[in-house]
């Protein structure tokens, strides 16, 4: 048996998310936390449901209200209220849009948004609000995509985001790839995901075949933002990974109740690196309507970010940045 093989179960990953709770009171009483649900949102779960595979939830600890697991993807009445600064395109990503799914911000790289789907809904999630029906790379079989890529030679990498690239099908980014090969100024491939961590059982012998079989170097970059995310079946993923050659990476938001702490910051670092992950961003919260109650204020971040800096070694410390609409990279704070 290979070793992808050997990291989840006889049970395909698509069956695995198609299991995954999505009733709000469902997976409190999983937990056994059935008085949390006063602090339920039935008008947040409605414009954005919950969605949490299984395994993610088991790492959630029961009877614990302030489980930094929980807090990322329960919809709380926090979420319904109006803040000023808080609005639908939090990043400027309309202002961005080059082609059909294309997103083009920042010189020499243009990210494919390849589709809506995620195996988890962040509450945070800075694109919660984006309209996938009408914007998506993979619409039309990637051409109008593909065919933007191809028209600019100043482009040299490809980001693959979404919603989650891995969500789909790995024939379907095969098919993206192959078309890809064809372009001669392209040198890199980035693939941002949630899904190794979340859905470890991603990582199968298919996708492992395709990602070692890719022309360029490969930046997987996952995102994780608390060092109880990273169990052992992240860790098989994240070795089965790198085994194909590719640069493993992750980004972190600072949450308010979640990482906003010198030790849980710290334990991410640490953890990230024990399973074979360099930290890359710590992104100050894209202010994204219903995510204002995890905002953390500049001040205390860079209090922390000197603390993390003070404490650990320098590649062990990822850089404190904020997205800012127009800007031509993500801004140091």
């Amino acid at each position: 048996m290979s070793h992808a093989r050997s990291l989840g179960s006889a049970v395909g990953w698509q069956a695995l998310w198609r299991q995954s709770l999505r009733d709000p009171r469902d997976l409190l009483r999983e937990l056994g936390l059935p008085d949390l649900a006063a602090r339920v949102s039935d008008a947040a779960a409605r414009q954005f449901p919950l969605r949490a595979p299984p395994g993610f939830v088991a790492r959630m600890r029961r009877g614990d209200p302030t489980d930094p697991l929980l807090r990322q993807v329960l919809p709380v009445i926090e979420e319904d209220a109006l803040v000023p600064g808080y609005g639908i395109d939090a990043v400027g990503d309309m202002a961005a849009r080059g082609a059909t799914g294309v997103l083009h911000k920042y010189r020499g790289r243009a990210l494919l948004v390849a589709t809506g789907s995620c195996a988890v809904h962040c509450r945070y999630c800075f694109r919660r609000h984006f309209d996938y029906a009408q914007d998506t790379a993979a619409a039309g079989d990637w051409q109008e995509a593909v065919a933007y890529i191809a028209a600019d030679p100043s482009i040299e990498e490809v980001l693959l985001s979404g919603g989650d690239p891995l969500s789909l099908a790995t024939h379907k980014l095969a098919g993206l790839t192959t078309r890809l090969r064809a372009i001669p100024h392209l040198r890199r491939l980035r693939i941002h995901t949630r899904l190794p961590v979340v859905l470890p059982e991603r990582v199968d012998d298919d996708l492992l075949a395709w990602l070692g079989g890719l022309p360029w170097p490969v930046a997987v970059v996952i995102h994780a933002n608390h060092a109880n995310e990273l169990d052992a079946s992240v860790a098989g993923a994240i070795a089965a990974l790198r085994g194909t050659g590719a640069t493993v990476l992750n980004q972190a938001v600072l949450l308010r109740g979640i990482n906003d702490d010198i030790e849980a910051l710290a334990r991410l670092s640490e953890r990230s690196f024990e399973i074979g992950v360099l930290p890359y961003y710590l992104h100050q919260l894209d202010r994204v309507a219903g995510a204002a109650h995890f905002e953390v204020d500049d001040a205390t971040a860079r209090a922390l970010h000197e603390a993390l800096a003070a404490r650990l070694p320098g590649y062990l410390v990822p850089r404190l940045v904020r997205e800012v609409a127009g800007d031509p990279g993500k801004r140091p704070l």
